[in-house]
């Protein structure tokens, strides 16, 4: 019998945005009954949206997040020995990109079990083609400190990085603290300095902008408190 093979699912990025799965996808999904998800009730409801034809009771579901400990990961992929296949599933857009689930794609491969990245939304790249900067270089940089004084001296370095060599640079941030990185990085950066925000990509209440910082500090600020956001940073050089 023939192993199953790990496939990496992509999820919406946000409530009502289900068009953005392609209908493959969908398929592949409601064939699977074994997940390996970052929490199983969000699982459970994007299942449920996805029109998922299975009782849940009848499917496994194995939870990696910040508590799952190192020596469980490869166990979660015991089905694929049985010859089913394994779905992962972020929380939102695409697993293992800024993700816990990057350590089963490895622990897969190391099993030697097929890993099938599948075409969905990522808020990543989304946001980098939606900014207008650098997309032959470019870096994603995850999440900037949570603290004033380190968060001010992180995003200068960024933009030092993106003048001197060009490459643009991507962060994200809790959504509950979009707002103060917002307002350090019009304190801090140079006036010239690139700086584009996403929020909601996908979403109905989608927003992009890229501006000159000189340029940000002369409007209102937008409200972007507990809204998925992406912040792009680049060099006015180009």
């Amino acid at each position: 019998m023939a192993n199953g093979k790990l496939y990496l699912l992509p999820v919406p990025l946000g409530e009502n945005a289900w068009h953005t799965i392609p209908e493959y996808v969908s398929t592949i999904i409601h064939e699977l009954d074994a997940f390996v998800v970052e929490r199983a009730k969000t699982a459970r409801h994007f299942l449920k949206a996805s029109g998922f034809p299975r009782a849940f009771d009848d499917c496994l579901f194995f939870e990696l997040n910040k508590r799952t400990e190192a020596h469980e990961i490869p166990g979660f992929l015991a089905p694929t020995k049985e010859g089913r296949s394994v779905g992962l599933l972020s929380e939102a857009g695409v697993p293992a990109v800024a993700d816990p689930g990057s350590k089963l794609v490895l622990a897969a491969h190391k099993q030697g079990i097929e890993v099938v990245p599948l075409v969905g939304p990522s808020s990543i790249l989304l946001a980098l083609m939606g900014a207008g900067m650098n997309g032959q270089s470019f870096a994603f940089k995850g999440y900037l400190s949570a603290k004033r004084p380190q968060l001010g001296r992180d995003l200068k370095q960024l933009e030092k990085h993106a003048h001197r060599s060009g490459e643009t640079q991507i962060f994200i941030e809790t959504p509950y603290r979009n707002q103060s990185v917002l307002e350090t990085a019009l304190q801090v950066l140079e006036p010239q300095t690139l700086f584009s925000i996403a929020v909601d990509i996908t979403l109905p209440t989608q927003w992009i902008k890229t501006m000159a910082i000189k340029d940000w500090r002369k409007i209102e600020v937008p409200n972007l408190h507990k809204r998925p956001a992406v912040f792009v940073i680049g060099s006015h050089k180009r």
